[in-house]
């Protein structure tokens, strides 16, 4: 499978939208109650290509590129968690969205927290896939740092096959599509001038101030479904129950043989929990 025959079951459209003046990449696809997909550091909507069409068929999938990652501006300074939350709540305003569903996996769900803590009333639900933001782990930091950077400053595609697998359980989940819209991504020269404000969430000072707090957590007053891969390179699972029991009234729910990117890596058991998860959200709204 290759992300073209993922999408094509439905029809959909990739464009760009003025988020604030930040030209976004946006994917479009479906209609209903919108659900927005973040992705995660250094990554791009594509991230989410095995789950457009599934949730497409009952809701309005809206799958960005985020600030300064992917084919999306990137402003010269670093970028930090309220920047990242404006930008996703322009990007609402520029669509017409006044609630959305909000999936976000590792730094997205970061950014979707603390946005239903500090907008409540600009998200219906949440999921927070593999989420990251509530520690601060200098081993994990430099390991995502190094890769990273090494990938972007090198072109050898090899470094950026690496980085992708560091993500997955399973090296087969790491598609060679993946891998090559990826390091085209890493090597336009936009993202290469901006890695160190990508990146800017990786040192200690700046990520302790951006941290995502048990108290802001429980303040979370919307629905919350916490999904996680036992295998996931980048939190061990104590930090997805410590999660999971700070944010009121929320589900977990544990993948096997699953890293950091449950979405696509088991998407045949994301994409019928993360429906349900929706169907009932919107039946109690």
């Amino acid at each position: 499978m290759t992300i073209w025959t993922d999408l094509t079951p439905l029809p959909f459209s990739l464009s760009y939208v003025d988020a604030g003046g930040v030209r976004t990449r946006s994917l479009q696809a479906g209609s209903g109650d919108p659900v927005v997909f973040l992705h995660g550091t250094s990554g791009h909507l594509e991230a989410f290509s095995r789950n457009v069409v599934p949730h497409a068929e009952h809701h309005a999938v809206h799958a960005i590129d985020m600030l300064g990652h992917g084919y999306t501006d990137k402003p010269g300074h670093p970028y930090e968690i309220p920047l990242y939350m404006q930008h996703l709540l322009d990007y609402l305003d520029a669509t017409g969205i006044e609630r959305a569903h909000i999936v976000g996996e590792s730094l997205g769900g970061w950014v979707g927290a603390r946005t239903a803590v500090e907008h409540p009333d600009r998200i219906a639900s949440l999921q927070l896939l593999c989420a990251g933001g509530t520690v601060a782990n200098p081993e994990v930091m430099k390991r995502i740092d190094t890769s990273t950077r090494q990938a972007v400053t090198t072109d050898d595609i090899e470094l950026t096959r690496g980085r992708l697998r560091l993500l997955m359980a399973s090296e087969e989940d790491a598609t060679e599509e993946l891998v090559e819209v990826r390091h085209r991504i890493y090597h336009e020269p936009d993202f290469v001038a901006n890695i160190d404000n990508l990146l800017s969430l990786q040192k200690m000072e700046i990520r302790q101030r951006n941290l995502l707090t048990t108290e802001q957590m429980g303040k979370i007053t919307c629905p919350t479904l916490v999904v996680w891969g036992r295998k996931n390179p980048f939190g061990d699972v104590p930090e997805a129950r410590a999660m999971h029991e700070a944010i009121p009234g929320s589900q977990l729910e544990l993948f096997d043989d699953c890293g950091h990117w449950p979405q696509h890596e088991r998407a045949d058991l994301y994409n019928p929990l993360s429906l349900e998860f929706l169907a009932k959200t919107s039946a109690t709204r």
